[in-house]
């Protein structure tokens, strides 16, 4: 690597592993030295660091920040003085969490990279006002790349930001990868044995991902159908699952492995991907699913119906539980049909969301290329 090499400032709330922050990691151990990185995570979880390559030049930056509205303009003058002192060639910035950065960078004196993956619990149903306000005032002059044309809508409609600076570029992952053939040593190491067919899903246990409606949707199907459910991932909401499946007698045919950093091991194994969320936007889990050849049974949020292949549409449903358990038990009735809809789905991976088109894009905007860089949506 160049001693000259530019310099992004990553600014996460988080680094807790999930969609943006794996993201993060597939781009920097795909650039390797090409770029230093260095980054900060506002809460001082940083777990998906674990899982950048060795020769990835990255260094962590602790910056306590202080909570509450009252703060900003506190918080903004020591934002202020971190980025004199990293002076970075592109500060790359994070949902809501990291706004006060941009209130730092008014002036634009270092290039700025705005990102928006989608939201929390708290705007999953509607935007919360001074948050609209913020956006649209803070980053009226920021390049601004939505992974979703869910969130690309929002940001032109509802904050009101020129087209002109927003940036729609799809998520993408390595479809060789998860286009391998199942591995059934490591799938028993999980807990998944041979047997009836397994819905299974990859989530992060927290309150937006729902999965208490996908355990009563699961609990509505193992009435009619044999079947074990599969969750992937940890979170704070594990100890609340484990006693929900009980509740509904389902505890011994659903298997909680915790978090896998090999999803790509355990998803051949799934007969289908279920997903149960309140929001999401452009889900790479379901790109994964996608590109394991699996058909989804889904509610339909973000971006999911432009996503998956139209064989996919009739199996994408509302926020009730029995509508889900119908979803899924349309598809463990037709095993012909969902294998049909998987092929399409990992054809479809395969031709828009591999991870190819989404380096190049992301290496022209580290490189500060921002005109033309990803699609307008109208």
């Amino acid at each position: 690597m160049s001693e000259h090499a530019r310099v992004l400032l990553h600014v996460f709330s988080t680094l807790e592993i999930g969609g943006p922050q794996l993201r993060f990691v597939q781009l920097a151990n795909h650039f390797g030295r090409k770029y230093r990185h260095a980054v900060i995570a506002m809460d001082g979880v940083t777990e998906a660091l674990a899982r950048i390559a060795g020769d990835v030049d990255i260094r962590l930056i602790e910056v306590p920040a202080r909570r509450g509205r009252a703060v900003a303009a506190a918080n903004a003058r020591e934002f202020r003085g971190v980025l004199r002192a990293i002076q970075p060639d592109l500060l790359v910035t994070l949902n809501w969490g990291t706004i006060e950065w941009a209130l730092a960078n008014l002036d634009r004196r270092y290039p700025h990279l705005h990102l928006e993956d989608g939201f929390g619990p708290d705007e999953a149903r509607r935007q919360i006002p001074r948050r609209v306000w913020a956006r649209r005032l803070l980053l009226r002059r920021t390049p601004v790349l939505l992974p979703s044309q869910t969130l690309y809508r929002v940001a032109r409609d509802t904050w009101r930001l020129s087209t002109e600076q927003l940036l729609y570029v799809p998520n993408g992952i390595d479809c060789d990868r998860f286009g391998a053939g199942p591995d059934p040593v490591f799938a028993a190491r999980m807990g998944i044995g041979p047997g009836p067919p397994v819905i299974g899903t990859v989530a992060g246990l927290r309150k937006e991902k729902n999965l208490e409606r996908l355990l009563e949707a699961f609990a509505i199907v193992a009435r009619s159908q044999a079947a074990q459910l599969v969750i992937v991932g940890d979170g704070p909401e594990r100890s609340a699952l484990v006693v929900r499946a009980a509740e509904l007698g389902i505890g011994d045919k659903v298997v909680m492995t915790g978090a896998c950093a090999f999803p790509e091991r355990l998803l051949p194994s799934f007969d289908m991907f279920a997903l149960s969320s309140d929001t999401e936007q452009m889900p790479l889990s379901v790109l994964e699913a996608m590109a394991a050849g699996l058909p989804l049974a889904a509610t339909e949020v973000g971006d999911l119906r432009a996503m998956l292949d139209e064989q996919n549409h009739p199996f994408l449903v509302g926020t009730d539980a029995r509508q889900l358990a119908d979803a899924i038990t349309g598809l463990l009735v037709e095993p012909k049909r969902a294998a049909a809809i998987g092929a399409a789905n990992a054809r479809r991976a395969r031709a828009l969301f591999d991870q190819r088109l989404m380096f190049a894009a992301y290496r022209r905007l580290f490189d500060g290329e921002f005109d033309g860089v990803g699609q307008r949506l109208v």
